[in-house]
């Protein structure tokens, strides 16, 4: 679908406020889930991910997942590698379970379970943030950074602030930058119930299906920061499965899904 290079080489230089033009609360939740639209665009979709890890700049690790993504925060995750062969996750609203092969009783676990790096169950199972968090409009700022070919890129954007509104919400809170004129994600930081930023997210824009869209989001781990983990949207694509998959007692007694 299209050639993939690491964005850990991406630089980023202060960012520095521009004329403000404040947007309403309402403004923004419409900004919000325009920018959701460009990570997903389907309320019931298959979307194949492949998450890489990288230490020190160099590959170290990679995992594919499929997910099965429906309304109501929903999603069915399948652990595709290998040495995680017939794994399963199922998010419902603000619960998540992990299914193991082994195990016929459904485990709890929190969206921030990780799975592969920086990369969590909630930054796989939920791709939008329009259902789970509020927005709030700091400023319009101007983002400099060093894009993927080596070239600067200089953009503007509209800086939000996002606060969880539910309790399965992968993260408290989000400093989101959406490009001014599209509504684009550009830049997230990602923050703990502590108020420690835990990861820092940058978006890769790409065509698919003849639409730009988001096809890689970068995480950047602010704990070890050599250490960065990429997430690639390989497929995306309206499918609805039955609702039987999305019940945890089925998961739990199938070993093979007909998906």
């Amino acid at each position: 679908m299209f050639k993939f290079i690491p964005m850990f080489i991406m630089l980023v230089t202060p960012v520095f406020c521009i004329a403000n033009q404040p947007l309403s609360n309402q403004q923004v939740q419409q900004l919000i889930t325009q920018a959701d639209s460009y990570r997903l665009g389907e309320e019931s979709a298959k979307v194949v991910s492949k998450a890489t890890l990288y230490k020190q700049g160099k590959q170290d690790k990679t995992r594919q997942y499929t997910v099965y993504t429906r309304a109501n925060r929903e999603s069915l995750v399948i652990f595709n590698a290998q040495v995680e062969a017939g794994q399963k996750m199922l998010m419902l609203g603000d619960n998540y379970w992990l299914l193991m092969p082994k195990s016929r009783r459904p485990i709890r676990i929190t969206p921030m379970q990780k799975l592969l790096g920086e990369a969590s169950i909630g930054d796989i199972s939920t791709l939008t943030w329009s259902e789970d968090y509020q927005g709030h409009w700091l400023s319009e700022a101007q983002l400099s950074f060093v894009d993927l070919d080596g070239s600067k890129q200089r953009t503007d954007t509209h800086k939000l602030r996002l606060e969880a509104k539910t309790k399965g919400a992968s993260y408290t809170a989000i400093t989101l930058w959406l490009e001014k004129e599209t509504g684009f994600p550009v830049k997230a930081d990602l923050f703990l119930q502590s108020g420690k930023m835990a990861k820092q997210a940058w978006f890769t824009k790409g065509m698919r299906d003849g639409e730009e869209k988001v096809i890689s989001m970068q995480l950047d781990d602010q704990i070890q920061n050599q250490q960065q983990t990429v997430i690639e949207y390989l497929l995306v694509e309206p499918v609805e499965i039955a609702d039987k998959y999305y019940n945890p007692s089925y998961l739990s007694r199938t070993k093979s899904l007909a998906l």
